[in-house]
């Protein structure tokens, strides 16, 4: 069939040409074949699967999907010193007790993006989002052309890898627009994150993959077997990646990419160190946030100098004050910059900040810019004077340690904070409630309390400059629909102090309902993992603070929460809480622990006094050593499998 034959060819030459960077036909005849196609697809009315015509930007969208992974995209923890990289070695060299082999790659500077395939075909494309949830990115993702639409796997798989434009590309597209784009990373973001799939195409996006984030099945053994199946599959990867045996290798390979980066077309940021074996990387395993089994190395941040000419003072959710310096406008890495950070006023004294002296500000990546030090004073320059009263509400302030706080907790940032806060995605997910919008209602139509929120009406939107009849519909109905909502998001958006997502989540899945959280001592809070005592005596006085607790049990009468629902079978590891270390000959780990809970038995991720079960395999490290001394039972794998068979 001809039209197969064209998919073909015009796939190869443009594997060729955008990921090999070795085209074997010219622009004029790729052309005539890509026209020859289109021709046939209108008189037949048939477009295949992976013809390369899907790749022109379709009509708009009109707005963006939530999808969750297969599997969680972590992020990487940081290092920006070699000395630090040191530490790092040092935690992974005490887990599995040698230096193992690691791998250091280009960290690019763009727009992570996660893709789908089942049965060998694309199906989805999406943002990294929080990890676990990102953005259907799809139509726009389709308009990258460094990608396959088909590949030999047949089994489902996500692969990730970073969304970029090149330098000279952002060059040419900046000569045809009249706002010029900053600079590559934010560009690439508003180009996958525009509506307008025609915008993502016209912006030249490129997209470097790095990762297999799931795969069924999974024979790949280490990163370079990783990264040799992305290559082999079609995907556009890095012709750059070490294979380092030791340290000083690995350090080796960062001096040469600090000094090469600088003549590259792509914008980076760092280097990122693996550990090579993905058995070791079993071993290691993940913080809450991080797997410990990488790390990204930053090279050095951009700095710049510039006049400080007013320090205002910002008032948080709880209570606490900080400085903020309103800076004259700087450019610094392809962004202008206005304002900058101070930790608190302890900071303004040891960095010897004074208002119009000219500071030293650092910008690094999406951070906000923070306030270094003072490289000139001036006759006119003025000390940051001390704030004894809430610049606010006028409330007397405290000073607790280094931080001055306002105590009053209807302090109207402290309110506008702690709505916002509660309306967020992370809490009761109220779509178009940003602080803007929580700002105004608070000042026109005087929500102060949560349950104000659920009081309003469409007719009190509307009595607010920017509310028209749809926007007002939409908030009404996104305010309705955040009325069933899950334990763990609820929790999150009461503002519990030191209370964060995974802590929300943590509390969700171990006391089940309210009563039981409610009822909680320091003494059983403390004893949860990554509960430390200072956050269970905040998340005890929450909850034995008389005004808090009238205002949530006022939520709970317009709520609908979702609980956890117990999914816990019974067997031979009912009531045992098990920790798996070491590398299985019979099973891999994720499986074991599949069976374990299968039967009755749940899984953590570290040894603690609540563990009452370890699972140890070969090469068994420190959390073998922990489970000794707390007296846990250790069993083995031979152990283990007598255990499932009876």
């Amino acid at each position: 069939m001809r039209m197969e034959e064209l998919v073909e060819k015009l796939n190869k030459y443009a594997y060729e040409y955008y990921v090999l960077d070795n085209p074997t036909v010219s622009d004029k005849e790729y052309d005539v074949l890509y026209d020859e196609l289109v021709k046939l697809e209108k008189e037949t009315g048939v477009v295949l699967f992976n013809s390369p015509t899907k790749r022109v930007g379709g009509e708009p969208i009109s707005a963006f999907k939530k999808h969750n992974h297969i599997e969680r995209l972590y992020s990487l923890d940081k290092v920006v010193s070699i000395d630090e990289l040191e530490d790092y070695f040092n935690r992974v060299r005490k887990i599995i007790k040698e230096d193992p082999t690691y791998t250091v790659e280009y960290k690019f500077d763009g727009l992570t993006i996660c893709l789908t395939y089942e049965d060998g075909k694309f199906t989805r494309a999406t943002t990294r989002g929080n990890g676990v949830t990102g953005e259907d990115v799809t139509a726009q993702v389709l308009t990258v052309k460094s990608f396959p639409l088909t590949i030999d796997y047949k089994g489902k798989i996500e692969v990730q890898g970073e969304a970029i434009i090149r330098l000279s590309k952002l060059e040419e597209i900046n000569k045809t627009i009249n706002v010029p784009l900053k600079n590559a990373r934010n560009a690439v973001a508003g180009a996958i994150r525009n509506l307008d799939p025609k915008v993502t195409a016209s912006r030249q996006v490129e997209i470097m993959f790095y990762n297999v984030n799931y795969m069924e099945e999974s024979a790949l053994k280490s990163q370079k077997e990783c990264v040799e199946f992305l290559r082999n599959n079609g995907f556009k990867v890095s012709p750059f990646l070490a294979i380092c045996k030791t340290k000083e290798e690995v350090i080796s390979a960062i001096n040469d990419i600090e000094k090469a980066r600088k003549t590259l077309d792509i914008l980076t940021d760092g280097v990122v160190i693996k550990v090579d074996d993905f058995n070791k990387r079993n071993e290691l395993g993940f913080t809450d946030k991080f797997p410990r089994w990488a790390v990204a190395y930053k090279f050095e941040a951009e700095e710049i100098t510039t006049i400080l000419e007013e320090v205002i003072w910002q008032v948080g959710r709880t209570g606490k004050l900080t400085p903020l310096g309103l800076l004259a406008p700087v450019e610094i890495g392809g962004a202008t910059v206005k304002k900058a950070t101070l930790n608190n006023y302890q900071d303004v004294l040891r960095k010897q900040v004074k208002i119009n002296s000219r500071v030293l500000v650092r910008r690094s990546n999406e951070v906000i810019p923070e306030i270094l030090g003072v490289t000139e004073v001036f006759e006119d320059s003025k000390e940051v004077i001390k704030p004894t009263i809430c610049p606010y509400c006028g409330t007397n302030l405290l000073e607790i340690g280094p931080n001055l706080f306002c105590p009053n907790k209807l302090c109207k940032p402290r309110v506008i904070a702690s709505l916002t806060h509660f309306s967020s995605k992370e809490g009761m997910n109220i779509e178009g409630f940003s602080e803007m919008t929580v700002t105004t209602i608070y000042e026109e139509l005087g929500v102060r309390k949560f349950t104000d929120i659920y009081n309003l009406t469409k007719e009190d939107l509307l009595k607010l400059e920017g509310f028209k009849e749809q926007k007002a519909n939409n908030v009404i109905t996104a305010i309705e629909k955040s009325k069933e909502v899950d334990f763990a998001n609820f929790i999150f958006s009461l503002g519990i102090e030191n209370v964060g997502k995974k802590t929300a989540k943590d509390l969700s899945e171990i006391f089940k309902d309210f009563d039981s959280l409610k009822n909680a001592n320091v003494e059983s809070l403390s004893e949860i993992e990554d509960v430390g005592e200072i956050m269970a005596k905040s998340i005890f006085e929450y909850f034995n603070n008389e005004t808090k607790m009238e205002e949530v049990l006022s939520l709970l009468k317009i709520l609908k929460i979702n609980y956890p629902v117990s999914t816990k079978k019974e067997g031979i590891f009912s009531g045992e809480r098990v920790v798996l270390t070491g590398t299985l000959n019979g099973f891999k780990r994720d499986e074991a622990g599949k069976i374990i809970e299968n039967l009755g038995g749940e899984v953590l991720s570290s040894v603690s006094k609540n563990t009452t079960m370890v699972l140890a395999g070969e090469n068994a490290g420190s959390k073998l050593d922990k489970a000794r001394k707390l007296g846990v039972k250790i069993i083995d794998e031979e152990t283990f499998k007598f255990m499932i068979k009876s």
